[in-house]
């Protein structure tokens, strides 16, 4: 375990731009290192004040202001078969992409279609990491888990962890540390799952439903991801990212059909478990006049995929934002629909989510829950509880007195 403290000039190794992919983040209060999850969670009960942990950084944006309180970096993994049904228990620090390597050369299938995906295990439960039409959650057996305010450490089945399109109950909750993850891998020997996702059935020659080698999939699903910038490597800017920057916007058949007006034809779309459209982000920002490669100062689009937002060197998170919330603004101008960031937010948010952020922990109530609609229902929503909250105030006020 080592423990650093910012120096006065900020530009030691508490500066957390040298912890995340997308190299961008102001400094921490104290920054501690860990080598396992049993050490991570000594740490963050003894701190003082605010915790954030950081593994592999590749799915947040931490503002320019840094993180005022304590930052435990988790580093070390493990792999280990656990009993007769075959179960995977991983550590959270466990580099993702070298343990999806495993289960290719130890023929368990089920993860294939996530290779290439930088981070740790510990971070895939939290977002509901998916790709080329898998998600952690097919797999995942059950995450163990630190709860903060009991002190408790448990087991979590996956329908405790609400797993839905890059959610679980642990997003946006700092109250639970994730430890551990279990997967529940099928041994089909050398071939994968069904491929369910055509354009990676396109590039292995094969039909959507039928099989492949696993390692001809984790080639394919690489080779795919690196053609997007999506795959890291120091000297591809494109790659200095936190990958997709907008979840894919998932809406009712009415608002699709809107939105197909609007857009003057069918958006590239897929239908959803429970009925629903989900929508490509990328062609929505293609479609609002957005190129690969536009750039406002130190940040761009990527010039291989518009839906990564990328520095090309010397940027901040400020510049970062502003053109996430340009772009955003700009798709909901043209077709009404708000896009979401998809990476963990860190003293950074579109102004939109600044204010239902603030408004939420005064209502009670999630940021995801008043950032759902469109803009005008979004806007109509936000003035009712405003005015209901103003409301019980006022009423308050009125008893005290």
């Amino acid at each position: 375990m080592t423990h650093a403290s910012p120096s006065p000039s900020g530009n030691d190794r508490n500066t957390l731009s040298a912890y995340t992919t997308l190299r961008l983040g102001g400094p921490a209060r104290e920054l501690v290192e860990v080598g396992s999850s049993e050490e991570a969670v000594e740490v963050l009960r003894a701190a003082q004040g605010p915790t954030l942990v950081l593994a592999g950084g590749s799915n947040v944006v931490i503002g320019d202001g840094g993180f005022d309180g304590t930052v435990v970096v988790l580093r070390g993994g493990g792999i280990e078969v656990v009993d007769r049904k075959k179960r995977v228990r991983v550590q959270a620090g466990q580099n993702w992409d070298e343990f999806v390597a495993w289960t290719v050369e130890h023929e368990r299938a089920g993860v294939e279609c996530l290779s290439g995906i930088p981070g740790s295990v510990g971070a895939t439960p939290i977002q509901n990491v998916g790709a080329y039409g898998q998600e952690v959650a097919q797999t995942i057996e059950s995450v163990r888990v630190w709860d903060r305010q009991t002190n408790e450490i448990r087991d979590w089945t996956p329908e405790e962890c609400r797993f839905g399109y890059r959610q679980s109950a642990f997003k946006h909750n700092d109250r639970y540390f994730v430890m551990s993850v279990d997967f529940l891998l099928r041994e089909m020997g050398p071939l994968s799952k069904p491929i369910a996702y055509a354009e990676l059935a396109k590039r292995l020659n094969a039909n959507v439903g039928t099989s492949a080698l696993l390692t001809e999939v984790r080639e394919a699903v690489i080779e795919l991801r690196r053609s997007k910038g999506m795959v890291l490597d120091e000297a591809d800017h494109d790659s200095w990212s936190a990958g997709s920057f907008f979840t894919n916007p998932v809406m009712g058949a009415h608002v699709f059909h809107e939105l197909t007006e609007k857009a003057g034809g069918e958006p590239p779309h897929w239908g959803t478990s429970d009925g629903q459209v989900k929508v490509s982000a990328a062609w929505l920002i293609g479609a609002a006049g957005f190129e690969k490669g536009y750039r406002r100062g130190n940040v761009s689009l990527s010039t291989k995929h518009t839906l990564a937002l990328t520095n090309r060197g010397g940027a901040t998170a400020a510049e970062l934002l502003a053109l996430a919330a340009e772009v955003a603004d700009k798709v909901e101008h043209d077709f009404g629909i708000r896009l979401h960031p998809e990476p963990v937010m860190v003293n950074a948010a579109l102004e939109p989510e600044v204010r239902a952020e603030r408004l939420a922990k005064r209502a009670g109530l999630t940021t995801d829950e008043i950032l759902a609609a469109t803009q005008e229902a979004r806007e109509e929503h936000m003035r009712s509880i405003q005015e209901t909250l103003g409301a019980q105030e006022d009423r308050l006020r009125e008893d005290n007195n």
